[in-house]
């Protein structure tokens, strides 16, 4: 890796670092909702905290840089790979047939039946929306354990020769 790769990769992180501690600091320690951010349907007893916007709006950021950095990289390392050896950039596509197949099992997987949810009546307890959620628990549990079992077996071959 070049040094100035390095270094910006070094910075980035420390502000992100940086930026996710303000985030969480003004969450915790921000006090409490008031006026037009209160939900009424919460329990008046339960605490709702004045910036969980300003939490949600870093995930979601965070979150959306992430897949494009990746899908971006991907891409990169893909065309590279492409000029340099085609049977192995193809080969490369494994991996991303391999997420396709595990979201399109776990969605297959889920479980549409709406929830009964005491005192709630939002848009998101419809099938669509379990099926997602459900596809993500799903595919994030089968993903650790494929990771797992490759870090696993690659130690054990490392050993071996």
């Amino acid at each position: 890796m070049s040094k100035l790769t390095y270094k910006v990769s070094y910075y980035v992180l420390y502000a992100l670092l940086a930026v996710i501690a303000i985030v969480l600091v003004l969450f915790y320690f921000g006090g409490s909702a008031t006026g037009d951010d209160v939900i009424a349907s919460i329990d008046p007893d339960m605490w709702q905290p004045a910036q969980t916007d300003a939490l949600l709006y870093l995930m979601y950021t965070l979150f959306f840089v992430t897949v494009i950095a990746a899908v971006g990289a991907a891409v990169l390392q893909f065309g590279s790979a492409l000029k340099d050896n085609p049977s192995n950039a193809l080969k490369s596509l494994l991996g991303v047939a391999l997420l396709i197949l595990v979201l399109f099992i776990s969605w297959a997987m889920g479980d549409d039946t709406p929830l009964e949810i005491t005192g709630y009546t939002g848009p998101d307890n419809v099938p669509f929306w379990l099926k997602i959620t459900d596809m993500f628990l799903y595919s994030t549990y089968a993903l650790l354990i494929i990771t797992l079992l490759a870090i696993l077996v690659s130690s054990i071959k490392k050993r071996l020769s």
